[in-house]
């Protein structure tokens, strides 16, 4: 969900530079997952079809910002019913939060590699602070855009009763929610 948006950091660290670099996350090759289990036998899997944000960063100081904003009225499982009924009171409550929002401000790096986003995710009115590990980053020259594009993989886990998200947990749902995103970012 709101790390979903975390996942614009990704685009970062990549060549050393003098300055603040700005990437628009590309909405066709970003994509914010989640799994829970469910019941323990299985593992539901969604994932939010309409994100935005930016990435700013300087990767000589090792700084930067990643806004992301994920859009949860376009929540995704494959099934128009259980996608109506995550946008309900009972999980998103899409009618009074129809977005989340994750913001980082501080990265973690290996070299020149981020290892680590830290920043903090907004989900139904409430904000929390999330980690989103990479487990993948890459920047290159795109042949297409003619313009230098990062990404990676970037992964968490949160507990969803943290932001108000408690269905189904006096029943067996779990508390924990993973989620994964697959992020590049075109720089401006």
């Amino acid at each position: 969900m709101k790390s979903l948006l975390a996942a614009a950091p990704l685009c970062l660290g990549l060549t050393a530079a003098a300055q603040a670099n700005t990437y628009l996350i590309d909405p066709t090759h970003t994509f914010v997952n989640y799994e829970v289990s469910h019941f323990g036998t299985s593992t539901n899997r969604g994932r939010f079809d309409k994100k935005e944000g930016t990435v700013v960063f300087d990767r000589a100081a090792k700084t930067g910002k990643v806004e992301v904003m994920l859009d949860l009225t376009a929540v995704s499982t494959g099934v128009a019913a259980m996608d109506k009924y995550l946008q309900s009171a009972d999980f998103f409550d899409t009618a009074r939060f129809p977005t989340a929002r994750f913001v980082g401000d501080k990265f973690v790096f290996d070299g020149d590699k981020v290892t680590e986003v830290m920043g903090n995710l907004t989900l139904r009115d409430k904000t929390l602070p999330v980690t989103l590990k990479a487990a993948n980053f890459n920047c290159y020259m795109n042949p297409m855009f003619k313009r230098e594009v990062c990404g990676g993989d970037f992964e968490t886990t949160i507990k969803r009763s943290q932001w108000g998200v408690n269905y189904g947990l006096q029943f067996g749902i779990p508390d924990d929610v993973r989620l994964e995103i697959q992020i590049e970012a075109i720089k401006q």
